[in-house]
């Protein structure tokens, strides 16, 4: 990647509708150049698609939890395979440090929340978790 790569990614993440058009008019480049370095982004894997970014207001319908999953030692594939049929379960990461997987989850109320966690602190091969309920965003420069 180089700095042509970045400012198109950058202006993306501003703005995933701005026509190809505009973006080659905002960087000076032919329209073509954006274009095929488009496509390179797309196929290599760095853009894997455009989608929406929530605002508050929409967020504001949903309760956002982190929970932090430390697991019982080869027990990582069935955890994950049981958390990927909870609907509410949005990303898991696995981490270095005190915790093996890091879960983003999204409820629409607090009793679907506590029900959520319940059903993942009650998987087998779970040792422990922590939850943390997001109440504010005061920074987000997530792309």
């Amino acid at each position: 990647m180089d700095d042509l790569d970045r400012a198109i990614l950058a202006a993306l993440g501003a703005d995933a509708r701005i026509s190809v058009a505009t973006l080659a008019r905002r960087l000076k480049v032919a329209r073509s150049t954006i274009q095929a370095r488009l496509e390179r982004l797309e196929s290599t894997g760095v853009i894997a698609g455009y989608t929406v970014k929530l605002g508050e207001a929409a967020r504001q319908t949903r309760i956002r939890a982190t929970v932090l999953l430390t697991i019982e030692p080869r027990a990582q594939a069935g955890v994950l395979s049981r958390l990927r049929s909870i609907a509410e379960v949005e990303r898991v990461h696995t981490t270095s440090g005190r915790v093996d997987f890091l879960l983003q989850i999204a409820a629409p109320s607090t009793t679907v929340l506590d029900n959520v966690l319940d059903q993942i602190g009650e998987l087998t091969g779970v040792r422990s978790s922590e939850s943390l309920i997001h109440l504010s965003t005061k920074l987000d420069r997530a792309v």
